[in-house]
């Protein structure tokens, strides 16, 4: 019995995303340290170029559950005036699967004397596929559930605003500003316009030098969606020696993470991540964990006196 609960909560789970009450954009825990997973204005924010590779296993234990992968490139152009980045993401929840790989420019300009703003977009094409007959409902006669979307391509534009210097960074970004998804709605008899919608993110944080061991860097990320209740992550990070990261965060209303992250050498990185959910889910899931690997190439990087901050 309780499988069965599993199986049609996440079956409803899934079905709700079909009525743009759940929200459509990826998830992940250690955004502070890819930016560019949340904003195209980061590309290009670091003087060398960079790769992220990440993967999320959500609620693990419960049938339906999203699992996300992503991959992230970016670096600089033309005297770091300017930064290019390609995304591919693969995102599956329910009976429900998103693969979208975007490219993102953004521009700096310098403001004061280390800081820069930049101005980032986003272009992204995306296939979605939903195999409603797998759903399990109660209205066999719902027009939603009678066909399969099957690889429908999305386009998808987004915009955002990154400002840094040396220890600290904020962050406006619209991740998918415009989508082109008449495939979509026209599968699932949808009456309104758009079946992807808008998500509006407000990320910041400062790097606080305690002494020549330990710095340490509070940030947050605000999630706004006008179809879900906001959502804020807190988080605390320490970092030991210019090498270990550890931290704590709090997700309002989801999750409580622990999170690490060392510096391997002076080009490869590694994160993991532990969501323990707080919501009325934390009776049907063993949590959520996210691992991550990142490099960054050219120009000695990482130099021990001189760690990414983010």
């Amino acid at each position: 019995m309780r499988n069965f609960r599993l199986i049609l909560f996440a079956a409803l789970l899934a079905g709700s995303a079909f009525r743009a009450n759940a929200q459509q954009e990826l998830m992940i825990s250690q955004y502070m340290f890819n930016g560019l997973f949340l904003n195209p204005a980061y590309a290009g924010s670091h003087p060398y170029a960079g790769a992220t590779a990440v993967h999320r296993s959500q609620w693990t234990g419960m049938s339906g559950a999203p699992r996300t992968n992503l991959l992230g490139i970016d670096g600089p152009i033309r005297g770091n005036n300017m930064g290019l980045g390609l995304t591919f993401s693969h995102d599956m929840i329910g009976v429900s699967r998103d693969m979208e790989v975007a490219g993102h420019y953004a521009y700096r300009i310098r403001t004061g004397k280390n800081g820069h703003l930049a101005f980032g977009l986003k272009a992204g094409l995306a296939m979605y596929t939903a195999n409603l007959n797998e759903l399990i409902y109660w209205d066999q006669q719902d027009a939603v559930y009678q066909q399969n979307i099957s690889n429908a391509t999305v386009g998808k534009f987004g915009f955002g605003l990154y400002w840094r210097n040396e220890r600290s960074f904020t962050g406006l970004s619209v991740p998918m500003i415009y989508a082109a998804d008449r495939k979509v709605t026209s599968a699932i008899n949808s009456l309104k316009e758009h079946f992807f919608t808008q998500h509006y993110y407000l990320n910041a944080g400062h790097v606080f030098e305690l002494n020549e061991h330990f710095d340490l860097k509070p940030s947050v990320l605000v999630k706004y969606q006008p179809q879900a209740p906001p959502e804020v992550d807190l988080n605390l990070n320490v970092l030991f020696k210019d090498r270990f990261w550890i931290g704590a965060g709090y997700r309002t209303g989801d999750a409580v993470v622990a999170m690490v992250e060392y510096q391997i050498s002076r080009m490869l990185r590694a994160g993991y991540a532990y969501d323990m959910t707080t919501s009325n889910l934390r009776r049907y899931n063993g949590g959520s964990h996210e691992v991550m690997l990142g490099i960054d190439l050219g120009q000695e990087p990482i130099q021990i006196k001189n760690p990414r901050f983010f």
